[in-house]
């Protein structure tokens, strides 16, 4: 079937009056009308020929600058305070990261990893929120002023307006 199909196609060139390396082809006549080009090209039972272009080289994308050894230990270390399900700020991560009584990460592994993982800082927001509620005795504005306080959470006046309405207050 393979065969047939090349032959078929360098027949349809030829037809097309495309001349093809090595095959001689017929020049035939045009026709008489345009009416006459358009029934032809309805009637002929020859599949349509697409003419395609040998492919470019395959191109490779600059390698991505290897990681440190402490970034990958970072990232797995930012990516499991996130998965907690406390809820935590970009200020409140990069200190967890960074702090002696925390992990200990140079402030640059710990931006790398932050960076690395672009949390959704939003989302975050709203499971502290959620978290602060679930204890009780908060208003929204006290809400807020946890979530904004860097002695709290870190997070953004955005970002606590934002949890604060998501988590239904």
């Amino acid at each position: 079937m393979k065969n047939k199909r090349i032959i078929v196609g360098l027949a349809g060139l030829a037809i097309a009056g495309i001349s093809i390396a090595g095959c001689q082809s017929k020049a035939t006549a045009a026709p008489a009308s345009p009416a006459a080009s358009t029934s032809a090209a309805a009637t002929t039972s020859a599949p349509a020929v697409v003419a395609t272009q040998p492919a470019a080289p395959a191109t490779t994308a600059p390698a991505a600058p290897a990681m440190s050894t402490a970034e990958p230990q970072a990232v797995d270390s930012a990516q499991s305070y996130l998965a907690m399900g406390q809820g935590f700020s970009k200020a409140g991560l990069l200190n967890q990261l960074t702090s002696s009584s925390g992990e200990g990460f140079a402030v640059a592994d710990a931006n790398f990893a932050i960076s690395y993982l672009h949390p959704d800082w939003n989302a975050q927001a709203v499971e502290s929120a959620k978290g602060y509620l679930a204890m009780g005795g908060f208003s929204r504005a006290s809400l807020i002023q946890q979530l904004t306080s860097s002695s709290g959470e870190g997070f953004t006046e955005a970002q606590a307006e934002y949890a604060v309405v998501k988590a239904g207050l």
